[in-house]
């Protein structure tokens, strides 16, 4: 038996429930986790922004300790410390073949198994985003996992499988900033606050965080923000004005909404290039004439799970935080519990802290 926080509708409260895992079939995996970041994917799960079967285990950006192996597990054992990896890919598809394993097609496939069930009246519960990161313990399949790095602590290695690898690949794969460029960020959260500190490593001359609050600014800067706006109708002119009037050279989107896409993409410069990594609903059109396509000759790009490839980006990001460019504690503006998910969620709506941690 283990304490899992468990959707059971859209738009309803997660409930903190005892469930029980069965034993890892022949290539699966138990582990104990010791943290799971709370990460706006969970929350657009929970509103129908994102699908998921329900009710469902929630949770994706997580790390801890393997406790048992299927027979078929040659490459982990008791004991081994990972990271989990939620859209783990197939190797065989059209976007595999193409060296693009973030887009691949069968990443998500196990999302709609039953993987538990609640001790009280044995419910059937499905693992959001594969690996069901908001649990003391869960049971994945052996590709959702990747060694964790040496020396780092297990509870910082959590948001290296969602926001870091998001952040950074925004920035060093799907915009490429050079050194010396001008880059805006859109949203100081957990992924905005990866995507700066991935800017400043890039080398790039100047960054402008961009945020509803203003209580964010601190962490910002400390992050590797060289100017600190509140976002507000003149935005992309404001960036302009810091820019010598031409605009940035990049804008990473971090937020999802449309207002902030077309601010985005009108805050860079002529042929600037915009990437969109925060995840709208729907009903959220962004919308542009033809006329000032051709003139302004801007990119705009979507970007899913930063572009990344975890295998090949892990060690490198574990480099750039053993050498010290990449601190992972000072993303983190609250250490809490499981009971703790649902007002992290509300401080998420309300613009509130960095990226709330969920430590077991």
């Amino acid at each position: 038996m283990t304490r899992a926080a468990v959707i059971h509708a859209p738009h309803t409260p997660l409930r903190l429930t005892d469930i029980t895992l069965p034993a890892p079939a022949p290539h699966q995996v138990r582990i104990r986790l010791a943290a799971a970041g709370v990460c706006h994917s969970d929350l657009s799960l929970t509103n129908g922004t994102m699908r998921v079967p329900l009710p469902a285990v929630l949770g994706h950006e997580g790390a801890g300790t393997v406790t048992e192996v299927g027979d078929a597990v040659t490459h982990l054992a008791p004991g081994d410390r990972v990271v989990l990896n939620w859209a783990p890919s197939c190797g065989s598809c059209h976007a595999c073949s193409l060296g693009e394993v973030w887009l691949c097609a069968d990443a998500l496939t196990g999302a709609g198994d039953v993987y538990a069930r609640t001790t009280g009246d044995g419910t059937d519960l499905h693992p959001g985003l594969n690996v069901a990161a908001f649990a003391e313990e869960t049971v994945v399949a052996a590709k959702c996992v990747l060694p964790a790095p040496e020396g780092i602590p297990l509870t910082d290695a959590a948001l290296l499988g969602c926001a870091v690898l998001t952040g950074y690949g925004a920035v060093h794969h799907s915009a490429r900033v050079r050194e010396g460029e001008t880059v805006v960020v859109y949203g100081v959260g957990g992924v905005g606050l990866a995507a700066i500190q991935s800017a400043r490593i890039a080398g790039a001359g100047q960054i402008v965080a961009v945020d509803v609050s203003p209580e964010k600014e601190e962490l910002a800067r400390a992050a590797g923000a060289t100017d600190y706006l509140i976002a507000s109708d003149t935005t992309a002119k404001d960036v302009r004005r810091l820019t010598g009037g031409h605009g940035a050279d990049v804008a990473v989107e971090c937020v999802g909404r449309a207002a902030t896409i077309r601010t985005a993409w009108e805050s860079t410069r002529r042929g600037g290039r915009t990437t969109v990594v925060g995840i709208g609903g729907k009903d959220q059109q962004v919308s542009f004439n033809a006329l000032e396509i051709f003139h302004w000759g801007r990119t705009l790009s979507g970007c899913v799970y930063g572009n990344s490839d975890p295998a090949r980006d892990l060690p490198v990001l574990a480099e750039h935080i053993r050498a010290g460019r990449l601190d992972l504690a000072s993303m983190v503006t609250e250490r809490i519990t499981l009971d703790g998910i649902p007002a992290a969620f509300d401080n998420m709506l309300a613009g509130k802290g960095g990226r709330a941690l969920v430590v077991f």
